[in-house]
């Protein structure tokens, strides 16, 4: 699979949906992950990402706007133990509960589904960073079978080895359209580099700008756990 620059793969697609990137550092020693979000309705785009105790969550922008908050507000991004769950829809707390029980994150996500926005039958995509014993990650998406509502596909990705420089990213959308058409096959090859003040900079400013809305990044230190992330909003 092409190794892609996010620029290039983010600003020849103006409308990925919401996408996650994980993947290690160049000296790989950090691992890293984003998650962002873009948005075509004014519901949609009347939201901003706001930090929590264990990671973040979507909120309104301007409350008196807020149609209906089923599928835009939810936690992007929670903590369990030594995993980091990052998803685009509130399948990130089942993921947290499935843990808790002792359940596999696959495991976790056999009782969910794409989310019921017919015709789009928009995918969840979900990642889990790992740090038990080393640094690995899983990315899954569940999505439809060529828009069939009754047939869920289900695709997991385990990387047990990240190579150093090098993420994954996956999507919801493959571009614009109407019904938006879901992503298709392995989760996309991207070089990663720089600190996370510049590769939280290449992101946001790749997505269209007519269609962005929020962007959230974080740097884990592989060796002691140490965080540090971003969180950019277009709403301010």
């Amino acid at each position: 699979m092409k190794l892609s620059t996010t620029r290039d793969v983010l600003s020849s697609n103006s409308y990925p949906g919401r996408g996650i990137i994980t993947g290690l550092s160049q000296d790989g020693k950090t691992a890293i992950c984003a998650y962002f979000i873009m948005g075509r309705s004014e519901n949609s785009r009347n939201r901003v990402f706001e930090e929590t105790a264990d990671g973040i969550r979507t909120r309104a922008f301007d409350e008196s706007k807020l149609e209906d908050p089923s599928l835009i507000i939810y936690s992007p991004a929670r903590t369990f133990g030594k995993n980091i769950i990052v998803t685009n829809g509130d399948q990130t707390d089942t993921i947290y509960e499935g843990l808790k029980k002792g359940l596999s994150f696959e495991q976790s996500l056999r009782s969910r589904t794409f989310e019921p926005d017919a015709p789009n039958y928009t995918p969840r995509i979900s990642s889990c960073m790992n740090f038990e014993g080393g640094y690995s990650f899983e990315i899954s998406i569940l999505k439809s079978n060529e828009g069939n509502p009754d047939c869920t596909d289900r695709y997991n990705f385990y990387y047990d080895k990240p190579i150093a420089g090098e993420g994954r990213f996956i999507h919801t959308y493959v571009g614009d359209g109407n019904p938006l058409p879901s992503f298709e096959g392995e989760p996309e090859r991207v070089s990663i580099g720089g600190n996370i003040d510049e590769f939280t900079a290449e992101i946001w400013e790749a997505l269209n700008e007519d269609n962005k809305i929020s962007l959230y990044t974080v740097f884990v230190d592989v060796e002691t756990g140490k965080k540090e992330t971003r969180i950019i909003n277009k709403n301010k």
